[in-house]
């Protein structure tokens, strides 16, 4: 097939949605008539999970191709080092014109200490690794404090173009929460939580917000990456567009018309707690929190809420969804009119899930149950009719970086260890048949006494996960139980299939060890 010119990319991310949030995923419920459109001309990954089930440490693996603990963004609040190079950067450096358009994340945007380290006496040096130059504030809150736009310095991990959102909800910082407070009087009373609208909800984090539609940063976002897109028309230069929403994520506060979209009514906690045979002890101490009235110190914590609860935060995610599918339209309506929709590769993907009533949990934590890390990836290739529309190969964030290079003719750098997923849009083939995927707690959470250390590996018929200093872990049969219901790690019949998966894990872990620089001298 010939390509005669560079392919264009626009690269969509939400932020913690499940895989089977989209109508084309077949949820009965949500509405996404803009993304369904992008998935019946592409390919959608049926089975794509991400490095790491937390925002930054799988954002920063995207970006590079690496795994966390390779890349070393291992939990949130830690940055992504200026020396790690990235795919943006190939771009950059090939002739592409980048931009990056609202949630990056590859830095820490709140000032919060870490809850839940233990204290450590160091000596006269602290780390061991020496401290960069770099402060590392381009997404801290305090570079946005004034009202007049930031400059953020540039290129910022390969991004030419930059502007920035951070936070989640009605009261998002960066560029967006300078603009908002530039060309709102009234943003303090906004703001107010005093002055909220209204409802009669019980689910935690749900509040009405006074903020109009067209201000909420969804809006925001989509209003600028049109505007960039537009400035693109006539100009035959390459690009590569990150067009980046926070939502859908707690708070759970969708505004104007999308608060009261969805009904709670209908829909379904399809997996109550009761439903598994037999929960672990993570399991069980969040249920027993709910009980006994207490509540997580975070709250970025997985927590347990009854039915009722559940549906409502159903019905606001699915409302916060349906905004971003009607920004993601007007986006796609400007690509057209720039001139360059008919050589633009269109991205749908999510930095990880949410447990959204799975076991009566919701938002994220340390279970890695595929609510949680199986999220949505599309790929649309207008050059490439002949794409297959669905792929059931085993696929990773990490894959991306290599997917995109593959695709603009450009290779990779040393050290990338994601793979490209063109074979499989173009055979239907398998790219792996196992899948490693990691986590680490910044600090102990629930009843822990350390923060959390786990690995996890996916085939397509099991998942393992092990827990670092446990006497448990997890075995789930995803073909019998593909719900997760029943965990065999202690049923005798299975220690086999234990052993033998715990030892493929072992080597999905030496494969991404870290082999970059390669070696110039022999000794």
């Amino acid at each position: 097939m010939m390509r005669a010119k560079r392919p264009n990319f626009l690269y969509f991310i939400t932020d913690q949605q499940r895989a089977d949030w989209l109508g084309c995923a077949g949820h009965p419920v949500v509405k996404t008539p803009n993304i369904d459109r992008i998935a019946e001309n592409g390919t959608s990954f049926e089975d794509f999970h991400v490095a790491l089930p937390v925002c930054m440490p799988n954002r920063a693996s995207l970006i590079t191709g690496r795994y966390p603990s390779v890349h070393g963004l291992r939990y949130n609040g830690c940055a992504l080092t200026e020396r790690a190079n990235t795919f943006v950067e190939v771009l950059a450096a090939s002739g592409y014109a980048t931009a990056a358009i609202g949630k990056s994340h590859l830095q820490a945007f709140t000032d919060a200490k870490p809850l839940g380290r233990k204290p450590f006496e160091a000596g006269p040096i602290t780390e061991a690794w020496k401290p960069e130059q770099t402060g590392y504030d381009e997404e801290a809150p305090g570079s946005y404090g004034k009202t007049e736009p930031y400059k953020i310095k540039t290129p910022y991990y390969g991004y030419q173009h930059v502007e920035m959102v951070t936070g989640h909800g009605d009261k998002c910082g960066g560029h967006y929460g300078q603009w908002f407070r530039r060309t709102h009087p009234d943003w303090r009373e906004l703001h107010d939580p005093a002055n909220e609208l209204p409802h009669d909800y019980t689910c935690p984090q749900a509040y009405r917000t006074p903020v109009p539609e067209e201000s909420y940063p969804t809006a925001w976002i989509g209003d600028r990456a049109a505007e960039w897109l537009r400035d693109r028309a006539g100009d035959d230069t390459p690009f590569f567009a990150f067009v980046s929403f926070p939502d859908p994520h707690h708070p759970f506060n969708p505004p104007g018309k999308y608060w009261s979209m969805y009904d709670p009514d209908d829909f379904e906690v399809r997996l109550p707690y009761s439903a598994h045979k037999n929960p672990n002890p993570i399991f069980e101490h969040i249920r027993k929190m709910w009980e006994n009235g207490e509540t997580a110190p975070l709250l970025q914590t997985a927590f347990y809420a009854d039915d009722r609860q559940i549906r409502e935060a159903m019905a606001l995610t699915a409302g916060m969804i349906t905004m971003i599918d009607d920004q993601i339209g007007k986006v796609m309506q400007a690509l057209e009119e720039s001139g360059h929709a008919d050589n633009t590769v269109v991205i749908f993907n999510s930095d990880h899930g949410d447990y959204m009533g799975d076991f009566n949990l919701l938002l994220k934590g340390m279970l890695q149950m595929r609510g949680l890390t199986r999220v949505p990836f599309i790929w649309s290739d207008p050059s490439n009719t002949d794409a297959i529309a669905k792929s059931g190969t085993l696929a990773s964030t990490v894959d991306v970086a290599a997917t995109i290079l593959e695709r603009a003719g450009v290779k990779p750098y040393w050290g990338m260890q994601g793979k490209s997923l063109i074979p499989a849009m173009a055979e239907g083939g398998e790219i792996r048949d196992a899948l490693l995927i990691e986590h680490h707690d910044s600090g102990a959470r629930y009843n822990l006494e350390e923060p959390a250390r786990i690995r996890t590996l996916i085939t397509k018929r099991w998942r393992l996960t092990i827990f670092m200093n446990f006497e448990w872990g997890e075995l789930y049969d995803l073909v019998a139980d593909p719900d997760e219901t029943n965990n065999l790690w202690s049923d005798p019949r299975y220690e086999s299939v234990r052993g033998r998966l715990s030892e493929r894990l072992v080597g999905e872990m030496i494969a991404v060890m870290e082999e970059s620089p390669r070696a110039q001298r022999i000794a």
